[in-house]
């Protein structure tokens, strides 16, 4: 039990990182991080805002730190593939992509900063590189949509011919996602 004005907006987002993964991005609210850390919900209220701040945080969470450290001589498209495989493991972790869906904009650009770093250091030139962290990310983050969709999402009768992951061993989802970066990173390089 946490006292009320000791209180930290890393506890907050701590206890609705848990939330989420025991019980789904549906079951994070203020009432149930408040009731998590044994108090009311105004001080959570007053210490992360609203519940679309406290997704915020949580999303920024799952992206903090993201980037692997860069190796003696690693060219962009090798550090691409590790930057990307980081990314997924990350979304992943959040076993929800809903969460991700609606991240803002800034919380991306902050965990691809050393991926356009390492374009930029290669001679890529900024709007190239730019466009091709943009690429990168939303192929990692549409692909973990598709690969882990929301627990409770409908299945509809009418889906598109591979829209459904099931049937496809965990193998062969990585061998996609691979050859899917890949294919991304050759035409980037086309195009530079």
């Amino acid at each position: 039990m946490t006292a009320e004005f000791d209180l930290r907006p890393e506890q907050i987002v701590a206890a609705a990182v848990d939330i989420l993964r025991q019980n789904g991005l549906d079951a994070v609210s203020m009432r149930s991080v408040a009731s998590r850390l044994g108090v009311t919900p105004p001080p959570v209220y007053a210490r992360i805002g609203n519940k679309d701040a406290l997704l915020d945080a949580v999303a920024d969470h799952f992206l903090a730190d993201l980037a692997p450290a860069l190796q003696r001589g690693e060219l962009w498209p090798d550090y691409a593939r590790r930057w990307t495989g980081q990314l997924r493991q990350r979304l992943t972790e959040a076993a929800d992509s809903r969460l991700f869906l609606q991240v803002k904009r800034p919380a991306y650009l902050e965990a691809s900063r050393p991926l356009l770093k390492c374009m930029r250091r290669d001679g890529m030139d900024r709007d190239r590189a730019v466009r091709a962290c943009r690429l990168l990310t939303w192929a990692t983050v549409g692909f973990v949509a598709m690969d882990h969709p929301p627990v409770e999402a409908p299945r509809r009768r009418n889906r598109l011919a591979g829209s459904d992951p099931a049937g496809v061993t965990a193998d062969e989802v990585d061998e996609l996602f691979c050859a899917h970066i890949d294919y991304l990173i050759d035409g980037i390089r086309r195009d530079s």
